[in-house]
């Protein structure tokens, strides 16, 4: 149950395509500048993401300068989907993502955690069907489970984010090549498992039937990091969606309820910051 690290993505802004990089220096909120800008529905309220406005994913963005502890939101660049560019410090950044969504929002930097207010979710509309709005979001017909949200940290009841952060739940998602592999092979149809719809932080090269699963509760190091394996990571609407060349799938959704009860990868926290880098490998902490 070893293996190397294969890829390591961050992701600039929330839901967008993101970075790939060679080594990052881990604090104790993940890599630095990962998820540390959002967008805001200045329509219906809250921070969101693909789940909202899938259009998100079809962007891509990068840093124009390397994020660091006293700069966490340095100004980023963002490819729109018709190939235009634009940062965030443009004077027009809202309207220019309002008009590529189709619907207004703004553009937002990580802000302090005591700012509590910024990442408290926004009420649903009145007489909201509270599961049918949980299997909208997870993408799970009538007759699948829905995942078990006791699991989630339990800011998130009241939070769109743990404050002071972009996450869905933990800073760091770690996936295997071994759990791609699996899907691939034992679909039944012909659905494009391409990474890009599941955007984990680290790919490690390790074959099995989703074998990261087996790490969940246990403490494993990369490089001079330490990793508390949290929970396995819920899948939602957002690998199902269409963009760029993939195409919308709403089978992708089916077979990972199939075949792993609807997860895909491991969320974690950072036990003990440090160093990692490409072909670092990934081993469990007696």
């Amino acid at each position: 149950m070893t293996g190397p690290i294969k890829q390591i993505f961050r992701y600039p802004v929330k839901s967008m395509d993101g970075e790939i990089l060679n080594v990052a220096e881990l604090g104790s909120w993940g890599i630095p500048g990962d998820r540390a800008w959002t967008v805001k529905d200045e329509q219906r309220g809250g921070i969101k993401g693909g789940k909202r406005f899938p259009q998100l994913m079809a962007m891509k963005a990068k840093y124009l300068e390397q994020p660091d502890a006293d700069t966490p939101s340095p100004v980023v660049e963002i490819t729109l989907p018709n190939d235009q560019l634009v940062k965030s410090n443009d004077n027009d950044i809202n309207q220019r993502l309002s008009d590529a969504v189709g619907s207004p929002l703004s553009l937002w930097p990580l802000l302090p955690k005591e700012q509590l207010d910024h990442y408290r979710r926004s009420p649903p509309p009145p007489g909201t069907d509270f599961e049918a709005s949980l299997r909208e979001t997870f993408a799970r017909t009538a007759d699948e489970p829905l995942p078990d949200l006791s699991a989630f940290p339990s800011a998130l009841f009241e939070y769109e984010s743990p404050p002071g952060t972009y996450f869905d739940a933990y800073p760091i998602l770690l996936m295997s090549t071994g759990a791609l592999e699996t899907l691939a092979t034992q679909s039944s149809g012909d659905s494009n498992y391409d990474i890009r719809r599941f955007r984990p932080n680290l790919l490690v090269d390790l074959p099995g039937t989703f074998p990261e699963n087996q790490w969940v509760g246990q403490l494993i190091q990369i490089g001079s990091v330490k990793l508390k394996v949290e929970m396995p990571c819920p899948r939602c609407i957002m690998t199902t969606h269409g963009f760029r060349d993939l195409a919308k799938d709403p089978t992708v959704m089916r077979e990972l309820v199939k075949q792993n009860n609807g997860d895909l990868g491991v969320y974690c926290s950072v036990a003990e910051p440090g160093k990692l880098k490409i072909g670092d490998n990934v081993e469990l902490v007696d």
